[in-house]
């Protein structure tokens, strides 16, 4: 084990989308650890909309300090503790940061990692917030019932793919909003959706309709801003919106404004909720179970799009603001495979 943990900080705060212009890497000693806490190799990054709303501050989290760790979720493995409840060798997700070394707390796990249910990476992605996010707000905000019309925008993302099979198992018609002509092509062959839309391409009230003819029952909004706007005239009576993301908006300082949604919610009674998954923590085990039978069944499609080098991090950030990912976004850090 080297000396030196090499990590990625905050170096300044950016007005809007960060880039790789906005860290620096900042190498430090790796300590000795404290009585309860484990040392984690890092080995996958998840990387993650949400983390731009994690460097400006969230509104459900302190902004990342500049000088600070970059805040990310990670698999890694651990390679010394000094607490009862983990063992060294096993596999843990959990908040980890840009770093190659993770002197971490009982309270910075999330979950722990079976690799023989699809690898270590799949512990930062189907088995991760993606997965859980997906199948709890579908289904617990959402509440789809069969034959009913779920819209879902950013429909090939890491989140929306899952949305869009989990509705399909549900025996729902299953619409996607995203953003390039081959994305709309991956929806209909590969994530079980029966229409798909290029919103770049062709956002009008006359092509929305065309797709949901019979208005839209459930709204699984990962984008907000624009797009949101053209959706919601469609909402049906007792339609259900889940509010999961808002990756359209990239700051929200001054504040947007935008068509006024109070009107809609009270004359068709609709249900407007966001959705975060960091409420449900206890539930990641049982989520994680179902999503596994899925997989092993071979039912259930998800891509990873991973990079390899902790120096990578800061771009593939950047890369995933300009949609350019194919799957979900992860940096390999450790060879994870051979790692354990």
């Amino acid at each position: 084990m080297p000396e030196v943990n090499r990590r990625i900080v905050l170096d300044h705060r950016p007005e809007a989308t960060p880039g790789p212009e906005h860290f620096r890497r900042d190498d430090q000693p790796i300590g000795e650890l404290a009585d309860g806490q484990i040392l984690v190799r890092n080995q996958y990054l998840s990387i993650d909309p949400a983390q731009r709303g994690w460097i400006g501050g969230a509104g459900y989290a302190e902004p990342v300090a500049i000088g600070a760790v970059m805040r990310s979720l990670a698999v890694g493995q651990v390679v010394a503790t000094r607490n009862a409840k983990f063992t060294q060798g096993e596999c843990l997700y959990g908040w980890f940061g840009w770093q190659d070394y993770c002197a971490a707390t009982e309270a910075q796990v999330i979950a722990r990692v079976d690799p023989r249910q699809g690898g270590v990476s799949a512990g930062a992605g189907l088995f991760g917030i993606c997965g859980v996010t997906a199948y709890l707000a579908l289904t617990e905000l959402g509440a789809p019932r069969a034959g009913e019309t779920v819209l879902v925008s950013t429909a090939a993302g890491a989140v929306g793919c899952l949305v869009g099979q989990i509705a399909r198992r549900l025996g729902c018609r299953v619409v996607g909003l995203t953003g390039s002509d081959d994305k709309v092509r991956q929806c209909l062959a590969e994530f079980g959706y029966q229409a798909a839309l290029n919103y770049h391409a062709g956002l009008s009230p006359e092509n929305l309709k065309a797709l949901c003819p019979q208005g839209v029952d459930v709204f699984f909004d990962n984008t907000a801003g624009a797009i949101a706007d053209a959706v919601w005239p469609l909402m049906n009576i007792r339609g259900r919106v889940v509010q999961c993301g808002t990756a359209s908006v990239s700051s929200w300082e001054p504040w947007p404004t935008g068509p006024r949604r109070e009107r809609s919610v009270l004359s068709k009674r609709v249900r407007y909720e966001g959705f975060l998954v960091f409420d449900h923590l206890p539930r990641f085990p049982e989520v994680i179970a179902q999503l596994a039978r899925w997989r092993a069944e071979g039912t259930l499609v998800f891509h990873e799009d991973i990079e390899d080098g902790l120096a990578h991090a800061p771009a593939a950030l950047a890369s995933v603001y300009r949609g350019e990912n194919r799957g979900k976004k992860m940096v390999r850090v450790a060879d994870g495979e051979r790692a354990l």
